[in-house]
Order: C-alpha cells, then sequence, then structure tokens
C-alpha cells in the first residue's frame, strides 16, 4: 500500500512567518497536532507539534522566541509513492506522531500519521465488521498452514485476514479472522482434523 492512498492530502499548514500564537490557534481551532511549516510555493521548511508550541508560548511573550525555534528543522519526509511499512517503521523508531509528504523538490503534498497507519490497519484486518476470530495452534508440519485454511474453506468460512503470533514457536499460532458466520461448524472440523482452536473471539 503506498503511502499517497492513506495520507491527508493538501493538509493545514502555517506560513513560516506566522506567530507562535497563530500556530496554536490553527491546531486548536482544527483539532490537529502536527503542523507543516512552509515557505512561498509550499517548500517545506520544518514541522511543529501542538505540545512544543504551548511550551514555547509563554517564552515568546517575553523575548524573541518565534515558530522557527521551536520547529523541527530538516524533519524526516516521506515521497507519496513510498510503502506504507517504511512510514510505520520510520514512526515506531523515532516515536514521532506523523510524517510529512513531499514531492521530489521538498514541496508538501501532504501528511501521514499515527492514526492513519492505525485506520489501515484496522480496516485490513476487518476488526471493525462483523466478524469473529479464530487462534488456531497449526504446528510444525510444512504444509499444515495450507491444511488448516484449506479446512476453513471447505467448512463455508470467509477469510478476511490472518495474523501469526509475534513470537515464532514450532507451534506457529495463527489468528484467522472471517466473517461471523458457520464458527462452530468450522471450530469442529478443524479439530476433528486434529488442530486445536485455542479460542473463538468475537
Amino acid at each position: 500500500m503506498r503511502i499517497e492512498s492513506l495520507m491527508v492530502k493538501n493538509p493545514l499548514c502555517v506560513d513560516v512567518n506566522a506567530s507562535i500564537s497563530e500556530a496554536i490557534k490553527l491546531m486548536q481551532g482544527n483539532s490537529i497536532r502536527h503542523l507543516p511549516v512552509v515557505e512561498k510555493g509550499g517548500v517545506l521548511r520544518g514541522f511543529v507539534t501542538l505540545s512544543d508550541l504551548k511550551q514555547g508560548l509563554i517564552p515568546s511573550m517575553v523575548g524573541d522566541l518565534s515558530l522557527t525555534d521551536l520547529m523541527i528543522k530538516n524533519p524526516i519526509t516521506v515521497k507519496p509513492d513510498e510503502d506504507v511499512e517504511d512510514a510505520a517503521q520510520i514512526i515506531y523508531r523515532k516515536k514521532i506522531g506523523g510524517l510529512p509528504v513531499v514531492d521530489d523538490n521538498n514541496r508538501l503534498l501532504g501528511i501521514i500519521t499515527v492514526t492513519d497507519i492505525l485506520r489501515a490497519f484496522v480496516e485490513i484486518m476487518g476488526i471493525l465488521t462483523h466478524s469473529v476470530r479464530l487462534d488456531v495452534r497449526v504446528g510444525d508440519e510444512p504444509d499444515a498452514f495450507a491444511k488448516v485454511s484449506n479446512i476453513i474453506q471447505q467448512s463455508g468460512g470467509h477469510v478476511i485476514s490472518v495474523g501469526l503470533a509475534p513470537h515464532r514457536t514450532q507451534e506457529n499460532i495463527y489468528y484467522f479472522r472471517l466473517s461471523a458466520n458457520g464458527e462452530d461448524a468450522i471450530r469442529q472440523a478443524l479439530e476433528n482434523a486434529g488442530y486445536e482452536v485455542l479460542g473463538v473471539w468475537q
């Protein structure tokens, strides 16, 4: 999945010459926590967060602190044709809330945040759909996953998504999210074939 398909296009941004209070007002009025800072032509100059701006508001009133003093200069950016997984890894490793999306000339095209990535994960996994999750101990046979998948399909199950337990062992526990229909029969078919169903979750 490309970043372009998830990013917020033409996001709100603030001019590099704006005041700290103007930036805060813009963020609070639109319920956002990240704000790209641009100059003429939409070229990205920096990136600020609401918490950073609030911390600098009082000092700016009594001194000459400006928006450029608080913004992240040369922020980490991504391109619209990069993979969402790349953005997710950067956000996780750097412990940041979002990334500006720019073109080859560093012009701002969009922004992608933790919320956007989480929304995509929820949609892909089908968590909010009318579904159930079967946790199955598949075992370490080379074709065990294929066999279990085949049993589910032959029993009328429609697989929405599949996950694997993060700490892989010889047990290989898979999480099958299925359309909520006939899960009892599917469970019985799996158990009849010798596979352990650890649980069925709504």
